[in-house]
């Protein structure tokens, strides 16, 4: 099972950028699917991103299609998340998530997908 390492959280003025990083280890990253995640206190985790194995496609929902970008770099077992002109509805804490399968050639993006989780690294953005 693959360990995930999240970092590059931090304190944030709205319309600002942060770029979130998440270093793999103990599996096999480059066949694995990627994804991120949110939880804000209060409220459920909901999916934030999806990369699949080759990094050929991603998926995002409509609150940060346009803003986020995830990308990965299997030479390094890292996946990213760069996120651009921040809201403060984005503060929360961001999870790293690893397919529970490998070689898929899609970006999944239900909870139940991901079967490997890192312990979050938190994003506040202030108004």
């Amino acid at each position: 099972q693959v360990q995930l390492v999240e970092s590059g959280g931090g304190l944030v003025q709205a319309g600002g950028s942060l770029r979130l990083s998440c270093a793999a280890s103990g599996g096999t990253f480059s066949s694995t699917a990627m994804g991120w995640f949110r939880q804000a206190p209060g409220k459920e985790r909901e999916f934030v991103a999806s990369i699949c194995w080759s990094g050929r496609n991603t998926y995002y929902p409509d609150s940060v299609k346009g803003r986020f970008a995830i990308s990965r770099d299997n030479a390094k077992n890292t996946v990213y998340l760069q996120m651009n002109s921040l809201k403060p509805e984005d503060t929360g804490t961001y999870y790293c998530a690893a397919d529970k399968n490998l070689g898929r050639n899609w970006a999944p993006f239900l909870m139940n997908d991901f079967g490997s989780w890192g312990q979050g690294t938190q994003v506040t953005v202030s108004s």
